[in-house]
């Protein structure tokens, strides 16, 4: 199995974008073959080092990974977050 965790900081922080954003990411849950789990979650810190979403997804394989990235499910929602990200980071691994 692949987890993969994305952290976004976007560009406008207001709990209305914030949220915005975040139904964009959950709306790929069960549209995707092999995207086992989707959780999104919003930081309630707001620390100088906190970024604003976290994506976590599991999937089945490596394959189905590979398969998200032009995923016509994702690609809208990438290109969104692509929009209004100031910065993002990720990590990708197996369990």
């Amino acid at each position: 199995m692949i987890r993969h965790i994305v952290l976004f900081r976007l560009k406008d922080a207001r709990p209305d974008k914030v949220e915005a954003a975040a139904q964009m990411l959950r709306s790929m849950r069960g549209k995707i073959e092999g995207l086992l789990d989707l959780e999104v979650g919003l930081d309630f810190l707001a620390s100088e080092r906190s970024y604003h979403l976290a994506l976590l997804c599991t999937f089945d394989n490596e394959e189905h990974f590979a398969a998200y990235a032009d995923h016509p499910v994702h690609r809208p929602v990438k290109a969104y977050m692509h929009a209004v990200r100031e910065t993002s980071v990720s990590c990708d691994y197996r369990i």
